[in-house]
């Protein structure tokens, strides 16, 4: 089985940084994007920002020059640098990445998620 592991949520005032980290593990053959996504109360799941394994980054209009997102290929995991935080960026955030697995000689493709972790911005 593959899990996700989500870390570095927490409380911060507004104009704060956090960082979140999120560790792949299980029997992947290899991961192509990582990502992140948030959920804010009564909101649709919203994309925040992918990377892929070449490094190539993604980011939704509303965090650009805010938020960075990198990866540890050799870790699996991947980071959101999260600067000039707002109160609008309170969500719960989750950790998505894609991944080939192999069973029996054949190699699947799945996409997995995280358990989310919450992010709290006071004004």
């Amino acid at each position: 089985q593959v899990q996700l592991v989500e870390s570095g949520g927490g409380l911060v005032q507004a104009g704060g940084s956090l960082r979140l980290s999120c560790a792949a593990s299980g029997s992947i053959l290899s991961i192509n994007y990582m990502g992140w996504y948030r959920q804010a109360p009564g909101k649709q799941r919203e994309l925040v920002a992918t990377i892929t394994s070449g490094g190539s980054a993604n980011y939704a209009d509303s965090v650009k020059g805010r938020f960075t997102i990198s990866r540890d290929n050799a870790k699996n995991t991947v980071y959101l640098q999260m600067n000039s935080l707002k109160p609008e960026d309170t969500a719960v955030y989750y950790c998505n990445s894609d991944g080939v697995r192999r069973i029996d000689y054949s190699d699947y493709l799945e996409v997995y998620w995280g358990q989310g972790t919450q992010v709290t911005v006071s004004s």
